[in-house]
């Protein structure tokens, strides 16, 4: 039973990694704010499609789902913590402080992509949430889920003034990138910017936000955890179907926002079509797990979700190498459409990469540095001091007894 959770969560990590790197995608190949302004770049009516396919499908829907297991494990972490007798609370600090570290170099030497600093941030606000229980977590997410959709979003009005500088910004990115050496373009990112000076606080402001708009899919993975979800994925088939319901509503509900002019209605389908989406995927995935669970597939999902962190950052080093100046320099030339083959060649690699590590190491790389912070040990095993000084001090008590 133990076994074929832990397979089915790796799995479904490995799948987020999957529709992250499709995103992410547009990203690399058209830079963080072209690519929600592909009119600078020459589409054909194929790519214009598949953009829009990537829009409704992808977006959006990938990142909650690592969202979700993100909290689902911090409850496992948690529960495991608690049976080696340690200091909880200290061991997760640790933990977020190291995958902002790790998320600061990210984005300072790779790429301005990272989410790994945020999922750091965010870990301090959901430890106040550890010892809730499953019923006040479903509680607290779907009151933040109601209210960060139905105010937290609508339509900004650029400035003619804003347009212009945004313009001006792209095409400058466009060459960088494009022609850049890795000193020019880690210049470029780390120094201009399509935001003007006086709307920065603003944005700035904003971002004190951003943990209240992505914590209900956080607080519904935690409870997740507390109530055991996917522990029996056989006996839970039923509720994967149900939750499979999700899946269309998600994807009518994105497509609506999509193809629709963009308005104060749209933005709020998207964030909620995006939501419902991602529980979809979930639940849609867990039934197929159900039956193909030995099929090389879905051993690649697992393989590459057990090394997540170490394939998260390598999709970084691989596609910056392929679009940007100090590699291919195919920034901006590629198209959707074939970079969705690419994305698929560069999945199935890291498929088989980690399916072959994984036969001589038990953990990635990266995943090995995470622990060693984490537990301040160069194995990366929990130290027991906690237990250690609590025998300490009982024998201390009985000696002075006798």
């Amino acid at each position: 039973m133990d076994l074929q959770r832990v397979r089915l969560i790796d799995s479904l990590r490995g799948l987020s990694l999957f529709g992250i790197l499709l995103a992410n995608l547009l990203i690399f190949q058209y830079g963080m704010w072209g690519k929600d302004k592909i009119s600078f770049f020459s589409l054909s009516n194929i790519d214009v499609g598949t953009y829009k396919f990537i829009k409704i499908a992808v977006e959006g829907s990938f990142m909650p789902i690592f969202t979700f297991l993100f909290g689902y494990s911090i409850i496992k972490l948690v529960e495991s913590l608690k049976r080696k007798d340690v200091r909880v609370k200290w061991h997760l600090v640790r933990r977020f402080l190291m995958l902002m570290l790790i998320g600061i170099l990210h984005s300072m030497y790779l790429w301005e992509g990272d989410i790994l600093t945020f999922y750091g941030l965010m870990g301090f606000f959901l430890i106040f949430f550890i010892n809730r229980k499953k019923k006040t977590l479903i509680i607290w997410g779907s009151i933040l889920f109601i209210l960060t959709s139905a105010l937290g979003y609508g339509v900004y009005e650029e400035t003619k003034e804003e347009a212009e500088k945004a313009s001006s910004y792209i095409v400058q990115t466009n060459d960088v990138y494009k022609n850049g050496t890795y000193l020019e373009i880690k210049d470029h990112r780390e120094n201009e910017s399509p935001i003007p000076v006086e709307d920065e606080i603003f944005l700035l402001i904003a971002m004190i936000f951003v943990p209240f708009v992505t914590a209900p899919l956080f607080l519904f993975g935690m409870a997740a955890a507390k109530g055991n979800i996917f522990t029996r994925p056989h006996a839970e088939q039923k509720w994967y179907k149900v939750g499979s319901i999700l899946l269309p509503v998600g994807l009518a509900l994105k497509s609506v926002s999509v193809i629709y002019e963009e308005n104060a209605w749209s933005a709020i389908l998207l964030n909620v079509g995006a939501q419902l989406l991602s529980l979809g995927y979930i639940a849609a995935f867990s039934i197929l797990f159900v039956s193909f669970s030995n099929s090389i597939v879905f051993r690649g999902f697992e393989s590459v979700g057990k090394l997540s962190l170490t394939n998260y950052i390598m999709q970084t080093v691989i596609c910056t190498t392929i679009f940007y100046g100090y590699g291919l320099g195919l920034f901006g030339e590629l198209g959707m459409l074939n970079s969705i083959i690419l994305g698929l060649v560069i999945f199935a690699l890291q498929c088989v990469c980690s399916k072959l590590y994984l036969k001589r190491f038990r953990r990635g790389p990266l995943e090995h540095i995470l622990r060693m912070g984490t537990n301040l040990s160069l194995n990366g095993s929990v130290k027991k001091k906690k237990a250690f000084f609590k025998k300490m001090k009982r024998e201390n008590l009985e000696n002075e007894t006798i």
